[in-house]
């Protein structure tokens, strides 16, 4: 179940509820999970407004982005990887209405290890999620799952 962190300074995002959602959506798509409440509910992003004076580099530049990827490990293999650097970094800039900074996002990927991360009070194995997965959709199949 991954977890998206965007950091920006305040007001860099007309609406970042929606790019809260795109981000995820678009990570379900590349991980190529199936579309099932299970990864629905699960996979969220969160857009975090910090003051422009909160952020720099040497130079004293506060217009960077960073993007945060939290996912199970073994979930992303080198071509989905590169998918999502590149797929976040323009929606990203999409999102500001700045092509420019494209050039100034970056997107960290990092893997949880197996047991290693926990929801609904549970560290959760990949075996674990795997058959919960299959689980649901055996449940949504005979027409007794979540909604």
């Amino acid at each position: 179940m991954p977890m998206i962190d965007v950091y920006a300074a305040t007001g860099t995002f007309a609406e970042p509820k929606k790019l809260a959602q795109d981000l995820a959506r678009t990570l379900m798509a590349i991980e190529q999970v199936p579309d099932i409440p299970m990864f629905r509910k699960n996979t969220a992003a969160f857009v975090h407004d910090q003051p422009a004076t909160h952020i720099s580099n040497v130079d004293g530049d506060s217009t960077y982005v960073r993007v945060q990827v939290l996912t199970n490990a073994g979930a992303l293999d080198r071509d989905q990887q590169l998918a999502v650097v590149r797929q976040f970094t323009d929606l990203i800039a999409a999102a500001a209405g700045d092509a420019t900074l494209a050039e100034r996002t970056w997107v960290l990927l990092t893997e949880a290890p197996d047991g290693g991360w926990g929801l609904a009070g549970h560290a959760n194995t990949n075996a674990e999620l795997v058959a919960a997965a299959r689980a649901e959709i055996a449940a949504l199949s005979a027409g007794t799952g979540p909604s």
